[in-house]
């Protein structure tokens, strides 16, 4: 899930930043220019992990900062497939769910993958939200926001930015992942009994590896 990604990278220094100490500020312009943001086959950065090492210093001609070169670790989030994780759902429409971890929101279940048979009850004639429902045993057990959502990652996408986007699509994700849910013991851990215990466990593990990653 989380991976340490060595970073070569050529780093001009705004003048006001040069007053700190030169570890501290290069470690908040690295913050600023990476984390939050998706690397392309490196996945989501999370945080600064270290600083290997710093060269440099040179103020070019026509600039006013110093330029370094900076070699550092960043935690990089990135799923693989084949992945079991834990997230909670975000919405629902006729295509199928949209699932967040907290700090990352670009996971979706298509239709293909929940579990069939399985129905759409839309929130009125009007709308494309509602909920999914999955029938078995003569019983409906829904997919809804009350739950922990266990699934199955299927694959892992860094789209091309586009240039131009129609003004009803959805806004663009630079990494995209694609999950499933339909296979036994995923989905809502309702649905199993004993895995809701176990997917408490889960994100408390998960919350604090997130905690370490942003220390």
């Amino acid at each position: 899930m989380f991976y340490l990604s060595k970073i070569e990278h050529t780093l001009p220094l705004p003048a006001p930043q040069l007053a700190r100490p030169i570890q501290e500020a290069i470690h908040t312009q690295l913050e600023k220019l990476f984390l939050d943001k998706v690397i392309a086959n490196l996945g989501l950065c999370v945080s600064v992990y270290d600083i290997k090492s710093i060269e440099g210093g040179f103020i070019y001609p026509g600039e006013g900062a110093p330029t370094y070169t900076v070699v550092f670790n960043l935690i990089m989030f990135r799923p693989f497939v084949g992945e079991i994780m834990t997230a909670k759902l975000l919405s629902s429409d006729a295509d199928g769910l949209r699932l967040s971890l907290g700090f990352f929101d670009d996971i979706y279940v298509p239709l293909q993958h929940l579990p069939s048979p399985n129905e759409f009850k839309a929130e009125s004639t009007k709308s494309t939200k509602g909920t999914w429902y999955w029938n078995y045993d003569e019983q409906s057990f829904p997919i809804d926001d009350s739950d922990v959502i266990k699934f199955r990652i299927q694959n892992v996408t860094y789209p091309s930015i586009p240039l131009e986007q129609p003004k009803e699509s959805k806004p663009f994700a630079p990494m995209l992942v694609t999950g499933s849910i339909d296979y036994d013991g995923l989905g809502p851990v309702s649905w199993w009994p004993g895995q809701e215990q176990d997917a408490e466990e889960g994100e408390e593990a998960q919350e604090e590896e997130e905690a370490a990653a942003e220390e």
